[in-house]
């Protein structure tokens, strides 16, 4: 029987959330008006109902809007998914619209009316009235296509749309001007982006951190959002953890947790670049050493993996990237990148079909819930372990109430103790091939996780 160990006193981050986002499926779910006849609600609300409300759904409480560039609008670029094409509210005329992405924008008030805490605005381009080639992604790879002169105008407009939703009621902490800005984002690329070189993005979010201060609103920057974690994260992270400037308007760096091994065989070399945990583990020593206490958010992830999968196969995969990053990179937030997904891919919590309204279930949304469901805003994180490398766990503390989050990757069952609590019966809550967060007792002394399981423990009282 392994032993479950946790460790109060090496208590770490303070959890912020976890969250998801609404890029290019709420601008055609928003617009699903039609009732779902299982709840009674229009089906827009019952996707935002299964998402952020705690009681009828999972929970989560951070939503990722997008702010497009336009090219739904100007049609100036077709990609693949025409669903990928987005609305601006600035207009060439330098006039506002904010009628414009009206699904979308719908979608985002339903979310905030279910329980979403707090909204994160963000930009893959800026609005296609400030792009040299008028298009909301660039012309040939590695060009940029923001004009150093539109830095400022373009400020001005994330304010302003900041404003906008605020006066909505709409709950805006976050607003990220730059998204992975070291990618090709052509049109082949298949949705709209910008690339940034480096001083570009500093640039850029000092302009922005006089703005948001200026306007005194409240909002905090986020960013610079690079898109693997091997490359570029101490760049990064010295752009906003540096300067004072963006440091003053900007609590923590975001990231994205992407991580595409090498597809071919190079030897030795291959194995390091193909080594996450020490990429992660890296990185975290590097910030402690030179921002002590830094914030990290994980700002977007999903499994890059071709086909649907319904079943465990990607959900532990997400649990074991949620954990290693709250545990080694010391995430305060982690947020998926698609809460919908309509394509034939590993990525969003539910599916959809885009020709009817309607939804499907998979194992990485209930998975997702046995984090987002029971790990409060606030809570404090601490390590724990077993001497098991088929056994994941992280803890969490918040008002005499301690949460467990524990994987089982291994194809058989796991007995596992919790000594500190020896005695007490826990309310536990297991995702697996036949349950989907369903509701069990255990008995702390004689635990047993099911094979290829995340498992969610509840119980009352301090650590001992």
């Amino acid at each position: 029987m392994q032993k479950l160990i946790l460790y109060p006193d090496r208590a770490k981050q303070t959890m912020e959330g976890f969250g998801a986002s609404g890029a290019w499926w709420a601008q055609v779910v928003g617009g699903w008006t039609q009732q779902d006849p299982d709840s009674g609600l229009p089906f827009y609300e019952r996707i935002a109902q299964l998402l952020f409300d705690k009681e009828k759904g999972i929970g989560i409480t951070c939503y990722r809007h997008n702010l497009g560039g336009g090219s739904q609008n100007s049609k100036s670029s077709v990609f693949d998914q025409t669903c990928r094409m987005a609305e601006c509210h600035l207009k060439n005329d330098g006039t506002y619209d904010w009628n414009r992405d009206e699904n979308a924008v719908r979608m985002l008030l339903s979310v905030v009316k279910n329980g979403c805490e707090e909204v994160v605005l963000f930009c893959n381009s800026p609005p296609e009235k400030y792009t040299i080639n008028g298009k909301s992604c660039v012309s040939r790879a590695g060009g940029i296509n923001i004009r150093r002169k539109n830095f400022s105008p373009f400020a001005d407009y994330c304010v302003q749309v900041t404003k906008h939703f605020l006066s909505m009621g709409v709950p805006v902490k976050f607003f990220s001007p730059v998204n992975e800005p070291v990618w090709v984002w052509t049109e082949k690329n298949g949705q709209e982006g910008c690339h940034y070189r480096p001083w570009q993005v500093w640039e850029l979010m000092r302009i922005c951190a006089d703005k948001f201060r200026e306007a005194n609103l409240g909002v905090l920057l986020s960013g610079a959002e690079n898109g693997d974690i091997r490359w570029f994260n101490k760049t990064y992270s010295r752009i906003m953890l540096g300067d004072q400037k963006i440091k003053s308007m900007s609590d923590g760096v975001d990231v994205h947790s992407y991580f595409l091994p090498l597809p071919v065989n190079l030897g030795a070399i291959t194995d390091f670049l193909n080594d996450r945990i020490s990429y992660v583990k890296r990185w975290r020593r590097w910030l402690n050493k030179k921002y002590p206490n830094a914030k990290v958010r994980v700002s977007e992830w999903t499994h890059m993996q071709g086909g649907r999968d319904y079943g465990m196969d990607s959900a532990l995969v997400q649990a074991e990237t949620m954990l290693d990053d709250i545990c080694l990179l010391h995430a305060c937030a982690w947020q998926n990148w698609i809460a919908v997904s309509n394509v034939d891919y590993c990525d969003g919590l539910l599916y959809i079909d885009l020709a009817k309204p309607g939804f499907e279930f998979t194992k990485r949304y209930f998975a997702f819930g046995n984090f987002s469901k029971y790990i409060a805003v606030g809570a404090k994180y601490m390590p724990a372990e077993t001497k098991n490398a088929n056994i994941k766990a992280a803890a969490f503390e918040k008002d005499g109430e301690t949460v467990v989050v524990v994987m089982n990757k291994s194809e058989t069952a796991q007995q596992l103790c919790l000594p500190q609590i020896a005695g007490q019966t826990v309310q536990g809550f297991v995702t697996d091939a036949e349950h989907d967060l369903a509701q069990v007792q255990f008995n702390a002394d004689d635990l047993v996780l099911s094979s290829r399981s995340v498992t969610t423990l509840v119980f009352k009282g301090g650590i001992v």
